[in-house]
């Protein structure tokens, strides 16, 4: 408890300053998970070879997590951590399968730590006086600098595009908002400068609209008024379900290689040929 005093303040509930409780038989509301798609399945299958023992892991929340989430638990792997902004179900999974101990984290050691949980009533119910797991503000949690501290950190998120120069879109389409920020850049900034830490932002490759016409989720740039949520600067590593490019270092016309290389088959001589208008392809390139 002294070591937690150190990072997050430890209040006890103080009924004096409360106007009213009202007590409800009313359900909790609930989020049920949506399960994995094929993509989601392959998307976790390509990041699931960078996780080892002892990593202190950060997931989203949606079907790809929930796949990563059963691939972890049926795996070799042991001695996680949990460090997270949204506690779901999949971390349910990792706990109950003896995945996550915390044992191994540098600091708060036992203890896994969350924000906020969404989840099945299974979920609460095991979060109800459980001892081994914290709740702490928000502040607290996405700081990057609580972040930092964590070494063999893995944060994985997921994205809605990203462009040839590696800037990455989590929140609208164009000018229509889909989501907000969230901690998505705090985690890519706290793993990127923890030590072997590492940030992963996800998404299906293409999208086919209601014409049957397919559309790329990696851009030749941005221009409709996409919301930029992580720059290029800090562009971590990038996975569809066609594999993984981590663009960290990568000059631009690298990134543009790399990006491709993950892109879907039917888009990619369209995207070269925009790489090449943009003056960031070299012939010598392979894709």
């Amino acid at each position: 408890m002294e070591e937690l005093k150190k990072h997050v303040p430890v209040r006890a509930f103080d009924a004096t300053k409360v106007d009213a409780i009202v007590e409800s038989e009313e359900p909790i509301s609930l989020a049920p998970n949506r399960e994995p798609s094929a993509i989601d399945q392959q998307i976790a299958e390509n990041i699931f070879p960078y996780l080892h023992d002892g990593i202190t892991l950060q997931l989203g929340i949606g079907g790809m997590p929930n796949a990563l989430g059963s691939l972890i638990a049926g795996s070799d792997l042991k001695d996680l951590g949990m460090h997270t902004e949204l506690m779901s179900d999949g971390y349910l999974n990792l706990y109950q399968s003896g995945k996550i101990t915390n044992d191994k984290k540098p600091f708060q050691r036992g203890k896994g730590v969350f924000s906020i949980c969404m989840g099945s009533k299974e979920l609460y119910e095991f979060l109800d006086h459980n001892q081994d797991i914290l709740s702490a503000p928000m502040h607290y949690v996405n700081n990057p600098e609580t972040i930092r501290q964590l070494d063999d950190f893995i944060s994985i998120n997921s994205c809605i595009a990203v462009d040839l120069y590696g800037q990455v879109c989590s929140e609208s389409a164009g000018t229509r908002q889909i989501s907000g920020t969230g901690g998505h850049l705090d985690f890519v900034t706290g793993a990127y400068v923890a030590d072997h830490g590492k940030a992963f932002l996800a998404m299906p490759s293409s999208r086919v609209d209601k014409q049957g016409i397919r559309h790329s989720n990696i851009l030749p740039k941005f221009t409709a008024g996409d919301i930029i949520t992580t720059p290029r600067t800090q562009a971590p590593y990038m996975v569809t379900e066609y594999g993984v490019a981590n663009l960290s270092g990568l000059a631009t016309w690298q990134r543009a290689e790399a990006l491709i290389n993950i892109a879907h088959p039917d888009v990619r001589e369209d995207l070269i040929k925009a790489a090449e208008a943009q003056h960031i392809w070299r012939r010598s390139n392979k894709c």
